[in-house]
């Protein structure tokens, strides 16, 4: 009889050690895992559409950050997830305010110690230039990851979960620790100042044609091949902390037969930089040389990028740069040198000091 009470006795005792023994297990591997937020921004990736087969003419932005991360489940095996639902709107309509606020929420919740990473779910239309304007005042050298589909969430081979859960693999990763804001599409890792969207429906559209991708995400795993060596995030001298608006800075595209109204029409409007989407090597057309001198004239600032989409647009080159005191756009594409401009302009109106942010940043 005392044999058999001892060992029940012994017998609980053991169960309990396991259980606390599991528990002890599970709540290490818990605390192992990467802390990642993911703010959801809306875009295609939240969208619907009528029927499996819709892939255009959807409804972008109604799916909510809680049900992007239910429905990809695998992502708690990678990492400790929690969202935030910062805007949800097509990202056509994302505008400065948006960046703004979005920036300092990054910045707020980077600062935490129990947050490793962040995610930010978006539409694909404008998600090359909030990468790029993240990458330039984000202040932690935390992961950052842009994310977005191609395919709203009701479609047959949606993109969407895959991508988001390499974007939180990613985010996780100590490998993309002071990178920069990266861009996680179609299993490739992106650099924020490099890629942009180049097909208007295809799962492959974001590419960096000009430097090529950073890497890829295989096997819940990131390979880099190669790093930014352009300034970012700590680096930079852009702070955007007290900021509540951006300066007004538009694009003027050049074409051919392009006369000058549109670069008077920018100028009437108010802006105070404006940046010239020219032919070739940022070539100015007859007719809009004297609209863009003038407007240098009344003190806005005037940066020469090219519509090409790949190549240096060279300072002095097609244009005397220093006589008209012209900013040359390096390798930007137009949208991306007027985000840069609109910051430089938070800081200065020194053409001088703006052209070296365009050759550092």
């Amino acid at each position: 009889m005392l044999f058999q009470k001892t060992a029940r006795s012994a017998a609980a005792l053991f169960g309990f050690l396991f259980c606390v023994a599991l528990a002890a297990q599970a709540q290490a591997q818990t605390t192992s895992k990467p802390n990642v937020t993911i703010l959801a921004t809306g875009g295609t990736i939240a969208g619907t559409g009528a029927t499996s087969t819709t892939t255009v003419g959807y409804t972008a932005a109604t799916v909510g950050v809680q049900a992007l991360i239910a429905a990809v489940p695998e992502i708690t095996k990678v990492a400790n997830v929690t969202g935030e639902q910062v805007f949800q709107i097509a990202s056509e309509n994302m505008g400065n305010e948006h960046w703004l606020t979005l920036a300092k929420r990054v910045n707020t919740l980077l600062a935490q110690q129990n947050v490793d990473g962040i995610v930010i779910t978006h539409g694909t239309d404008t998600l090359e230039e909030t990468a790029y304007f993240l990458n330039l005042v984000v202040k932690s050298r935390k992961p950052v990851v842009v994310v977005g589909s191609m395919r709203p969430s009701t479609a047959l081979s949606a993109d969407g979960p895959i991508n988001l859960y390499n974007a939180v693999v990613l985010a996780g990763s100590q490998e993309a620790v002071g990178r920069g804001v990266l861009v996680a599409m179609n299993d490739q890792i992106q650099a924020a100042r490099d890629v942009t969207k180049t097909n208007t429906t295809t799962a492959d559209t974001f590419k960096a044609s000009d430097l090529g991708m950073l890497g890829y995400i295989q096997g819940g795993k990131p390979y880099f091949y190669r790093q930014p060596t352009r300034k970012h995030t700590v680096e930079t001298e852009f702070d955007v902390t007290n900021l509540s608006t951006l300066p007004q800075v538009e694009v003027a595209y050049a074409h051919a037969n392009v006369g000058p109204v549109a670069v008077e029409a920018l100028v009437a409007s108010g802006a105070k930089g404006l940046v010239h989407a020219g032919v070739g090597n940022g070539s100015l057309p007859a007719k809009v040389r004297p609209a863009l001198s003038s407007a240098r004239k009344k003190g806005v600032v005037i940066v020469r990028s090219s519509r090409v989409g790949q190549g240096i647009v060279a300072r002095n080159g097609e244009a005397n740069d220093d006589e008209l005191d012209f900013v040359a756009g390096d390798n930007l594409s137009p949208q991306k040198a007027r985000i840069l401009l609109m910051l430089a302009l938070t800081r200065t109106n020194d053409t001088r000091e703006i052209q070296r942010m365009f050759g550092t940043y």
